[in-house]
């Protein structure tokens, strides 16, 4: 094979059962993908993930932190370093299984696992590494133990887990990096082997056998004979080829990708073809474009030149790749995935043709004069919501969720429509190295109508900011207007907001029940204590009514008819008053 295009070449075999134990808790598993632009840039990557038996929960653990990460460390931005996509990827990880054991907390279930995986990419092997799970690494008949165990000692033979994944809010997590060599061995392992079969058996097998596989199950059945009482995971590799060095420096230049200049429609970049500007401003600018070879249409956003000196906003603009590629929803812009290596710095999306929802909004009320139906606004809505939720589930908070971000598609043929939102420019990531920026509330064009005012003011309301923003959308839609008026706009401060007060949606459009105006009001209550929590919580409010609701709807109603009564009554013992004092002056007359 010519030099210029060795590539790596690995040899390989996994194993993960239950052997001593009744169910397996463990996890393993790798990815050395097909592609040889991802081989080139995100490498080939190894896992052993070994649930917590006694947090209950280990077993869900240890496969959501496989499968979590062979799948998203392959979608993380090829501008990232492998340390920067797998650790962000793994706290993003850590904190969904955080938040799932303090779900639980009342049952004592907790979502924990050990993690140890391998990278390979280019001449480097990159180990990530928290708990007593175990990397080794074996040259020229040598066996060394690469990671440190994560345990901590009460006496002889009591021992605790003192790190893993899910124990904490905020992981720590061990890294190294290390040059390889052909020949070279990587072994990664649960305690059901190395608790059970010493170093220097490890190290005689990996000498001995003729492959992986051979290798493999040798290590299993010294493990059992020695009395393995629990689950056992072995992956061992082998460098059989090391692709040329050369790769790293061409990454390196990847990082450092121009900014790519004005397009016009006909010009050629990348095997794409530019042929129109969709959308420009200050920060950035959309193109749709055509992939010469396929035919495909696509769009093409780039970064605004007027940030080119700006590190913070090049790596937002990178990370915004990564946020849509993690997120799989028909309510979601899709972000498409290249085969080709870039000679500027933009990303490519799904190319969604319909009418920005605020556009949208207008026309619709230009031509009835009134609110769209209900049943066609709760069905927009609906969409909006399972899109919002989508970046939920990926720990993903949008911040910037307004009708200008949302497009809706209408189907030609069935005339049934689609909301799909197609922004990421202000998401943040919970979990990740990276400190809550507030939207700028100067260069938010209107953002200030639809965002939690929290946000504009520097609090970070999570979930409960995009639910802010959710209803903002749906008191629009089923009214036509906004909940706090348009002075909202002009709030610059918390005093300002303190002065505003939530215009009753029934007083807007008097064929909306009053549950549903409570709903709306609980949505965009401007305390976080007194909004909803999570968008099914609002959305099954909104679909039907919540008996609080109608309670106080009752309650309501029985004051006035008791005020009623009373002022009755109190005009009846008036009139009675007169009517005496009538008759008195009639008969002294």
């Amino acid at each position: 094979m010519p030099a210029h295009n060795q590539a790596l070449q690995l040899d390989y075999h996994c194993t993960c059962s239950a052997a001593g134990k009744e169910t397996n808790e463990d996890a393993a598993g790798a990815l050395v993908p097909d592609s040889t632009y991802l081989q080139n840039y995100k490498g080939a990557a190894f896992v052993v993930a070994d649930g917590v038996s006694n947090a209950e929960a280990g077993q869900q653990a240890s496969e959501t932190a496989l499968n979590s990460f062979l799948t998203d460390y392959f979608k993380t931005p090829d501008t990232w370093s492998v340390k920067q996509s797998a650790e962000q990827v793994l706290s993003t990880i850590n904190l969904r299984l955080f938040r799932h054991s303090h779900a639980y907390s009342s049952e004592n279930k907790g979502h924990l696992c050990t993690f140890s995986a391998v990278v390979i990419k280019s001449h480097t092997a990159h180990l990530f590494h928290v708990g007593d799970s175990r990397i080794y690494h074996w040259r020229n008949q040598q066996l060394e133990q690469r990671t440190t165990d994560h345990t901590a000692y009460l006496s002889k033979g009591r021992t605790f887990l003192a790190r893993a994944l899910g124990m904490d809010g905020n992981l720590t997590l061990d890294y190294q990096s290390m040059q390889l060599e052909v020949g070279d061995k990587l072994l990664i392992s649960s305690d059901g082997l190395h608790d059970f079969v010493d170093p220097a058996k490890i190290n005689q097998v990996l000498s001995d056998a003729g492959s992986c596989q051979v290798a493999v199950a040798e290590l299993k059945q010294l493990a059992l004979a020695n009395g393995c009482d629990d689950n056992i995971s072995i992956i061992l590799l082998q460098i059989n080829q090391l692709p040329n060095q050369d790769i790293d420096d061409f990454h390196h230049r990847l990082t450092k990708l121009p900014f790519p200049p004005a397009f016009t429609p006909g010009m050629k970049v990348d095997g794409l073809e530019v042929i129109k500007e969709l959308f420009a401003s200050s920060r950035s600018q959309m193109y749709l474009v055509k992939d010469i070879a396929t035919g495909q249409l696509a769009a093409m956003k780039t970064p605004s030149p007027n940030y080119e000196d700006d590190s913070s906003y090049i790596e937002r603009f990178i990370r915004e790749e990564w946020i849509g590629s993690r997120i799989d929803n028909p309510y979601v812009v899709k972000v498409i995935r290249q085969s080709r290596p870039r000679s500027f710095l933009y990303y490519l999306m799904e190319f969604v043709e319909g009418q920005n929802m605020e556009d949208w909004l207008s026309e619709q009320w230009q031509q009835n004069g009134q609110p769209i139906k209900p049943a066609r606004a709760l069905n927009i809505l609906n969409q909006v919501a399972q899109g919002i939720q989508a970046f939920h589930d990926n720990e993903a908070i949008h911040q910037d969720l307004k009708p200008g971000n949302i497009i809706i598609q209408k189907d030609a043929e069935s005339g049934e429509e689609r909301a799909v939102i197609v922004d990421f420019g202000s998401v943040f990531v919970a979990g990740v190295a990276e400190i809550f920026i507030p939207i700028d509330h100067d260069s938010v064009l209107g953002t200030a109508l639809y965002s939690d005012p929290l946000y504009l003011t520097g609090k970070n309301s999570a979930i409960q900011g995009d639910l802010y923003s959710l209803a903002t959308i749906a008191y629009e839609l089923f009214t036509g207007a906004l909940p706090y008026g348009d002075k909202i706009e002009d709030c610059k401060v918390p005093s300002d907001y303190d002065k505003l007060r939530y215009i009753s949606a029934t007083r807007v459009n008097p064929a909306i029940p009053v549950w549903l105006d409570r709903a709306l009001k609980k949505g965009t209550n401007f305390d976080l204590q007194q909004r909803y929590t999570t968008v099914a919580d609002f959305m099954r409010d909104i679909r039907q009514p919540n008996p609080e609701f109608l309670k106080e709807e009752v309650k309501q109603s029985t004051k006035n008819s008791s005020l009623l009564f009373w002022q009755l009554l109190s005009g009846f013992w008036f009139i009675t008053l007169l009517l005496v004092i009538y008759l008195f002056v009639l008969n002294r007359g």
